[in-house]
């Protein structure tokens, strides 16, 4: 057990134990103390696996208010958790690989594929029959290899969990899949042909967060390497590229996406359950726009949910991007790390497992079509499943995967299907169901959602005469009384500068060191300003000019009001020479 030591004097603090869950369902404990940043424990995890890739995983919690919550590893661990120790955390996929290809090594996709299988199982990933059969076979051949008439019985299938629900129709496709067209295949390649099929679906990485739409309809949000994502029914009713998002603003409840459609402007507001809830949202946003937008990290900003100086929240995300990951999972050198895989009895397939996992979940709702339904959907012959050379175990590190036609294709077709218009996802409506982690279902979101406004069914589409005039009215005297408290203001405001009013002395003072401090701060900032856009070599001028805030002030800010001022010099020296 690791115990991570401050080397302050405040170190003999008393210690705090953090137990976090795998996704394979283990758990590994440590003890932290209070100046422990959540880096530390990110670190840990990953040397526990041996994980060079890690920049896709974060550490998820909640707090006692059942609000999810990112760890944020700048800051204490003790400072982010809300309950009191021990503390129980979640290691997770934070931000799904764009291109599962370009994954360096091994170990890193099958840290992906026991997420996807969680996706799966908790209906985040909505699929059509022939896809989930395939995702299905996929799985069954890299946890039981090939198929075996001695040692798989008939209804081996249902051994496995696969789906929140498992028609008779669904397990008999699974297995004439895995019988027939997945023999020889490593659990390597198994692993991977269900990623390549995963990044295929329209749900892929989507976390969905549920909200209420302005007419009070449930959508699920979600934010992915194509860009900011909506979700209503079986369909994908928005899709905002993240160059077409300007702006992701909270306030409240509400939640704003700023962004162009069809070369329009177009602002899109949704609800949410709670103002917690709503920053969650937020926060997941600009971290999802700055890890797959940017080509650098040093390009990012410090995102503010207020126009407003000094009001609502700041965010930064301070980690690598998309494409910094990439180059540096290029780079890697080292020998493979031995892939430690979970048998079938320690797997979330298991059925033993499942049991003690869904105890006190709400009824998981259905994902796939039941046995009643009609017939299913030819399986879809897009994707050909690699040749055991192509991908091998361990994967070297000179070329973990080989690029073959077939899979540039795939992503091609994948890049023409990401379109503004609606797009039908699934026969099925969009519906996760709960999780260790809670994805509310359907009935769990109208409870969440009792406390916001809803539309008045009872009310007329069209108010009546007398109560627009009385609107009218009632927004007249509204308007009449803030004329009034700012009469009042400015009276009182008048008199306290003339004298009139006899003030404390200790106010008085305040007031003058006030004054003394505004008027230093006008003439020390345009001072500093001065010098660190002059060319003066100073140490410390140095520092400030290299920090991501004075390069994101130096081209937002400086640089237009010096060419605004620079205009307006220009204008009135024309005027003054025409004279």
């Amino acid at each position: 057990m690791i115990r991570f030591r401050s080397s302050s004097i405040r170190s003999l603090s008393p210690e705090m134990k953090c137990t976090v869950r795998l996704l394979d369902d283990s758990e590994i404990s440590c003890h932290i103390q209070r100046e422990t940043k959540g880096q530390f424990l990110i670190d840990h995890i990953c040397n526990y696996y041996s994980l060079l890739e890690k920049d896709y995983f974060g550490i998820r919690y909640v707090d006692p208010e059942k609000q999810r919550h990112w760890l944020e590893p700048n800051k204490s661990i003790f400072k982010q958790m809300k309950s009191h120790p021990p503390y129980t955390m979640c290691f997770r996929v934070k931000f799904y690989p764009h291109e599962p290809l370009k994954i360096k090594e091994e170990l890193t996709r099958y840290l992906l594929y026991l997420q996807i299988k969680r996706d799966i199982f908790h209906g985040r990933l909505l699929c059509s029959f022939s896809d989930a059969a395939y995702l299905g076979a996929c799985i069954v051949q890299a946890e039981l290899g090939d198929y075996d008439p001695d040692e798989h019985p008939e209804n081996y299938i249902s051994d496995f969990k696969i789906f929140p629900k498992q028609s008779q129709k669904l397990k008999k496709k699974i297995a004439e899949m895995h019988k027939n067209e997945f023999r020889g295949q490593s659990p390597a390649v198994s692993e991977f042909n269900l990623l390549l099929k995963a990044y295929s679906l329209e749900t892929y990485g989507v976390d969905p967060h549920p909200c209420k739409d302005s007419t009070g309809t449930t959508t699920f949000l979600g934010f992915t390497a194509a860009g900011f994502v909506v979700f209503q029914g079986n369909k994908r009713i928005h899709l905002l590229k993240w160059c077409d998002v300007y702006k992701l603003k909270f306030e409240g409840k509400t939640f704003y996406v700023f962004g162009a459609q069809k070369e329009k402007k177009a602002v899109l507001s949704f609800h949410t359950s709670t103002p917690a809830a709503c920053k969650h949202l937020w926060k997941c946003g600009v971290e999802n726009q700055a890890f797959y937008k940017y080509a650098k990290s040093s390009q990012i900003k410090t995102m503010s949910s207020s126009k407003i100086f000094f009001k609502g929240s700041r965010f930064r995300y301070s980690g690598k991007v998309a494409k910094e990951v990439v180059e540096a999972s290029s780079k890697i050198q080292r020998e493979p790390p031995e892939v430690h895989r979970t048998s079938i009895t320690q797997s979330r397939s298991s059925p033993s497992l499942n049991k003690q996992l869904i105890i006190n979940m709400e009824p998981l709702q259905p994902l796939l079509p039941s046995p009643c339904e009609e017939e299913e959907v030819p399986l879809d012959e897009g994707i050909q499943l690699p040749k055991e050379d192509e991908i091998s175990v361990p994967v070297t590190s000179s070329s973990p995967v080989k690029d073959t036609g077939e899979n540039v294709d795939l992503a091609i077709e994948h890049e023409e299907k990401i379109k503004e218009e609606p797009l039908t996802i699934s026969e099925l409506v969009y519906n996760p169901s709960a999780s260790l982690l809670p994805t509310p279902v359907d009935d769990e979101i109208d409870m969440l959602f009792d406390n916001c406004p809803r539309v008045e069914n009872e009310k007329d589409d069209t108010d009546s005469f007398e109560e627009l005039e009385a609107d009218e009215n009632a927004f007249l005297i509204a308007e009449e009384e803030e004329l009034k408290e700012a009469r009042r203001a400015l009276r009182w405001s008048y008199d306290f500068l003339m004298g009139n009013i006899e003030v404390n002395a200790f106010v008085k003072s305040f007031s003058r060191l006030l004054l003394v401090g505004l008027g230093l701060l006008l003439f020390v900032f345009p001072l500093l300003l001065v010098l660190l856009e002059s060319d003066l070599q100073i140490s410390f001028l140095h520092e400030i000019r290299e920090t991501p805030e004075f390069q994101q002030f130096h081209i937002e800010y400086y640089c237009p009001l010096r060419q605004w001022v620079a205009c307006k010099i220009n204008f009135i020296r024309d005027m003054l020479g025409s004279f």
